[in-house]
């Protein structure tokens, strides 16, 4: 199966390193670059429009936040797949992200199987897109 190249959009660094860790291992994917504000993770996804096929966005940054990132991914020429792992993952939040792109929304609290599952379907080459969560 081939590797997702992945970028992760995660202001905690102990959940950033945690989820590369357990993405990595687990999943196809490779990790390619992290951001842990807003205005960083555009700026590379803007510029490296080539180098990833998936953006993991949380939705509360140090500066900014995931909706930015959804916007502004969102509007790039080439489309990527994006998923949002928030906490804050209610109902409102969820068809907010998907109104503005996101594949998926997770709940970093209990839906990480879940986010490696999608990793696998998608890297498999299924569009990711056939559940609404």
């Amino acid at each position: 199966m081939p590797k997702l190249k992945t970028y992760i959009v995660e202001d905690s660094p102990v959940i950033r390193e945690n989820l590369i860790a357990t993405l990595e291992e687990l999943g196809p994917i490779e990790v390619v670059g992290t951001a842990e504000d807003e205005a960083s993770a555009v700026q590379w996804l803007s510029q490296n429009q080539q180098s990833f096929d998936l953006a993991i966005v949380d939705i509360f940054l140090k500066q900014g936040s995931g909706i930015g990132v959804l916007r502004a991914v969102g509007a790039l020429p080439r489309q990527h797949a994006m998923v949002v792992l928030s906490n804050y993952a209610t109902p409102e939040m969820r068809r907010k992200c998907l109104g503005l792109g996101a594949a998926r929304v997770f709940d970093k609290s209990n839906e990480i199987d879940d986010l490696l599952d999608y990793c696998c379907r998608l890297a498999a080459g299924d569009t990711g897109r056939s559940e609404l969560a």
